[in-house]
């Protein structure tokens, strides 16, 4: 676990001053700031209509031989991307198109490096690796996009995509010295204990199934409605708080940039207290979301940027939490024959939510004013939960039966009402 997370901390520190230097590369390219946007969509749009084939293959192959080939295929497109920049080769259509192939490959390697990293660790540590892999990616974020603009400014951009690439491969040559605990099944041609008979059947590795599966299962649904309010009405401080800063508080760039270092260190902060949960559960992640609606609005009446980012420092730290507390439940809820597609779907979601949560913020900004966004949205993320409890409390759940892989035994009308 350690080397995993060592090479997964540099990986993110690569592919964040990649996204950083792409940025500037296309405005370099096409000095259009539409057209930055349109690359982050491009890249994006994979996860959006194919995550959950990429699921999919994820539950079929091998775990640790497919982390190790998408690595290693990132790798080779930094190189090319790499290789393009440096030759004064790379035009607008052929940046577009090596994203797209970046984002079809994201779409298996995601939840392959997910579960790999869950498979090295007993079950009742799953959320402690899960807050460690929080932790590495903001840690890798912060790193990456400090280093962006040093790398640029004294090696060049074709050298940001080179660091990059060689991140992935590094990941690649960690794989096959990772020894998953004896309990997994989640790479099954190496498990020391996999019998033939664990595997489950062709049948039941479709798409039709994880989707199946993830609309009868009450608990996957409530979560994506709480990510998909606070994805909306929440979370986008980049926008929001860059808005109300240089705005209503009359500050400029650089304090924004103090108020962005401390949600920054709110959400490590966060991810340590996320890796020492035990038992993560929708409610907490409903209660912990709702606390940060709260915090939203109170933020939106902040009289001074001093106040403002006392409030930021525990609005991150909730934010952190809750979604290692998501990613706790996301992660350990499905079959394990079934994680793969689950994560897939998961990040289909969650893709919608990214592309069309800060074009309605952005409106309701127009309308309402920074204050009045975040205000009524951390309020309507605070109501929306609590009506959400509500109606929880007056029906309970029924529960729902999950098909064995082979070799179970099969289900019989009492075996699925003890289930």
């Amino acid at each position: 676990m350690r080397w995993w997370s060592a090479a997964n901390f540099l990986s993110n520190a690569g592919t964040w001053m990649q996204l950083t230097v792409q940025n500037l590369l296309v405005l370099q390219i096409t000095g259009s700031a539409a057209a930055t946007g349109l690359s982050v969509s491009v890249q994006a749009a994979p996860a959006l209509f194919i995550s959950v084939l990429g699921g999919a293959a994820v539950d079929r192959w091998p775990r640790r031989t497919t982390v190790a080939v998408s690595q290693a295929l990132l790798g080779a497109v930094a190189f090319t991307t790499a290789l393009l920049v440096a030759l004064d080769r790379l035009d607008l259509t052929g940046l577009l198109l090596l994203a797209a192939v970046t984002g079809v490959i994201a779409t298996v390697d995601g939840p392959a490096c997910a579960l790999l990293g869950n498979d090295l660790v007993p079950a009742e540590d799953l959320p402690s690796a899960i807050g460690v892999g929080a932790l590495v990616h903001s840690a890798g974020r912060l790193v990456g996009t400090a280093l962006a603009g040093v790398t640029v400014g004294f090696l060049g951009t074709a050298s940001a995509y080179a660091a990059n690439g060689l991140s992935f491969l590094l990941v690649a040559s960690v794989v096959p010295f990772l020894r998953p605990v004896r309990d997994t099944r989640g790479d099954l041609d190496t498990a020391p204990d996999a019998a033939p008979g664990d595997a489950p059947r062709a049948s039941e590795l479709t798409v039709r199934e994880g989707l199946a599966f993830f609309a009868r299962r009450p608990r996957l649904v409530a979560l994506a409605c709480v990510s998909a309010v606070s994805s909306v009405f929440g979370r986008n401080y980049g926008l929001t708080l860059a808005v109300l800063v240089t705005g209503p508080l009359a500050a400029g760039a650089g304090a924004f940039g103090t108020v962005s270092a401390v949600l920054a260190a709110g959400g490590i902060v966060g991810a340590v207290l996320g890796g020492r949960l035990r038992r993560p559960s929708v409610r907490l992640v409903g209660v912990l979301a709702a606390a940060g609606g709260l915090l939203q609005a109170v933020a939106g009446l902040s009289p001074s940027l001093l106040v403002l980012l006392v409030l930021v420092l525990p609005m991150a730290v909730v934010e952190s939490v809750s979604d290692t507390a998501m990613t706790s439940v996301l992660q350990t809820d499905p079959p394990l024959h079934l994680r793969g597609r689950v994560l897939g779907i998961w990040s289909s979601i969650g893709t919608v939510w990214s592309l069309g949560g800060p074009p309605l913020l952005g409106l309701l900004m127009e309308t309402a004013g920074a204050r009045g966004a975040l205000v009524g949205g951390g309020l309507l993320i605070a109501g929306t939960i609590a009506a959400g409890f509500a109606v929880r409390a007056r029906r309970p759940l029924a529960p729902v039966p999950v098909r064995p892989p082979a070799g179970d035994v099969p289900l019989t009308p009492a075996l699925e009402t003890a289930a």
